[in-house]
């Protein structure tokens, strides 16, 4: 027989990394249980083809602080401005407020959202994850001028 030829010390490493195999399953399980319970509660994204509203058409109007961000693209072209809206997705698909064109990103790889009179940072679960000020994102984060996003090797700058 096979298992006359094992020891005990063998078989218990086994049952013990398999235990660990088990627990390790369950905790990134509930982790990434808790973190889609915290990115609905911090705001929902907008429908794919929506497009973010302006004060001026008759939306809420965005909280103080953000008025523009910095896209400067890795590449080495040269760095543009764009406006902030109330709420915005980041990434490589058409459909983003903010299109960019960079391999790293994903299709929606982050979204930025004015929140109870402050603005804040989350990764809807990209790949290469998304950073402020070089900190990876597990959830929701406030953000303020001058923090610095990385989405891909894309480098946000968020200003005033």
């Amino acid at each position: 027989m096979l298992a006359s030829g094992v020891t005990p010390f063998a078989l218990s490493a086994l049952k013990y990394g398999l235990f660990a195999l088990v627990f390790l399953f369950i905790w990134r399980s509930m982790r990434w249980v808790v973190r889609g319970l915290s990115v609905e509660q911090a705001g929902r994204a907008p429908r794919r083809g929506a497009k973010a509203k302006s004060p001026a058409s008759g939306a809420a109007p965005l909280p103080p602080g953000l008025r523009s961000i910095v896209v400067r693209a890795a590449d080495g072209a040269k760095p543009h401005t764009i406006p902030v809206a109330a709420s915005m997705v980041v990434g490589r698909a058409p459909e983003c407020e903010l299109r960019i064109e960079d391999v790293y990103a994903s299709q929606q790889h982050a979204r930025l959202f004015g929140k109870n009179g402050g603005w804040y940072g989350e990764d809807p679960g990209s790949t290469n994850g998304t950073f402020v000020n070089e900190q990876k994102l597990a959830a929701p984060a406030l953000v303020q001028p001058g923090d610095k996003t990385r989405v891909g090797t894309t480098v946000l700058e968020l200003r005033r």
